[in-house]
């Protein structure tokens, strides 16, 4: 599997023409570190859940507004899954090319087999409509817009489902 690393995720959107801005700070492994660290956009910031099913056939990436928690068993009976559990390390690092700290809607571009569904908090879309996730890597974190987004992930055959939280 090739997997972007963060440079080549900044000359990818740069090639695209799609604005961002990039917020460089110490590796963050989860909201707790982040919140330590000073953003320009605090409220735009993504928490991002790998999780797969009891069986290990279906995985799924979740994204939801840092604030928020995600109640998987609430999560399963909306969207119709089978039981839910955080995949392993092995799993993020073969799927997504991700270390754990890391994941972010931006890894689903390594998912060449295209078996990650892609839920994202659909207060996103609400004004000002930006979203700050890793560049593959926890050690940046890259504000889009989250149209901007949706339409990279959609025009690599990924398909988006927009849900409340």
């Amino acid at each position: 599997m090739r997997t972007m690393k963060k440079q080549e995720v900044y000359e990818y959107l740069k090639n695209r023409s799609i604005w961002y801005e990039i917020t460089e700070h110490k590796a963050v492994c989860n909201m707790e570190e982040l919140s330590e660290v000073a953003l320009p956009y605090p409220e735009a910031d993504a928490k991002n859940l790998f999780v797969r099913d009891d069986k290990k056939r279906n995985y799924y990436l979740i994204t939801v507004q840092g604030s928020k928690r995600v109640n998987l068993k609430e999560f399963r009976r909306e969207n119709g899954t089978r039981p839910l559990s955080f995949a392993s390390e092995e799993e993020l690092k073969e799927i997504l090319g991700l270390l754990p700290g890391a994941v972010t809607p931006l890894g689903l571009l390594n998912d060449e087999a295209r078996s990650v569904q892609f839920y994202l908090d659909k207060a996103f879309l609400e004004e000002p409509g930006l979203i700050g996730v890793h560049p593959n890597e926890n050690t940046a974190t890259v504000w889009l817009k989250t149209r901007d987004l949706l339409q990279i992930l959609e025009e690599n055959g990924i398909r988006v489902y927009s849900v409340e939280f």
